[in-house]
């Protein structure tokens, strides 16, 4: 298939690693917005698009967030297949009836997520993933008709809803971003859970986590599909 061109809203403060994690695990043509920066699409004019994690949460009053969720519901409104990740999953879960509230936690570093029944986002991936988390949010409520796709003692790690797909954990971490991550924890945990988390990113974790790497592949195609009238 020809890449397609999608966009990518990148709400993370400081987005350098987002870009350089996305870029490497989409084959595809990816147009950067900066959310935080006030830059959006004009348009709707693209394959698909990818909201991707931020240190911000969905309920905080920001100019960008507005425009943000403003975009993103007139694109799921289009028809434009999305895929939205931790912040991206939560943002889409809230523009499309869903409900977001604080965990009074933290879930951070390497964790166990189960799928919940087949589902083609997950397609290939075992039954028990491993997966990188970090948030402090979570989707309490899937919107109204959406399917979850994984879960975990925390919640809801994944939904489908239509043309959208989301999941709460972080498939396009590499173990370098994931240490920048928890370090830039320390004044929000206590540094016995920092050097804990640290001490569990390891090659054989990271390798692990990989496999979900996969469902980047699967959303690709499910766009591929839509195009030519297969999507299911």
């Amino acid at each position: 298939m020809e890449r397609p061109r999608l966009a990518l809203l990148n709400a993370a403060h400081e987005p350098t690693d987002t870009r350089r994690n996305f870029r490497r695990e989409l084959d595809a043509e990816l147009v950067e917005f900066h959310c935080p920066d006030g830059e959006f699409p004009d348009d709707f004019t693209y394959d698909g698009f990818v909201v991707s994690g931020s240190r911000a949460s969905v309920y905080w009053d920001r100019e960008w967030i507005g425009r943000l969720k403003t975009w993103v519901g007139d694109a799921v409104q289009a028809g434009l297949p999305a895929l939205g990740v931790c912040y991206g999953h939560q943002l889409l879960a809230d523009v499309m009836g869903g409900r977001v509230e604080g965990m009074g936690e933290y879930e951070l570093g390497y964790r166990t997520v189960e799928q919940d029944g087949e589902n083609l986002l997950l397609d290939g991936i075992d039954d028990t993933m491993t997966v990188f988390t970090s948030h402090s949010d979570h989707v309490v409520e899937a919107p109204p008709g959406a399917t979850i796709l994984a879960k975990n003692e925390y919640g809801i790690h994944g939904f489908r809803k239509d043309h959208v797909f989301a999941v709460q954990f972080h498939p396009e971490y590499d173990m370098a971003t994931a240490r920048t991550v928890t370090t830039g924890k320390r004044d929000e945990l206590s540094d016995e859970r920092i050097e804990q988390v640290l001490e569990g990113i390891r090659p054989e974790q990271y390798r692990a986590a990989c496999e979900v790497t996969r469902l980047f592949e699967n959303f690709l195609n499910y766009i591929d599909d839509t195009q030519d009238g297969r999507a299911g």
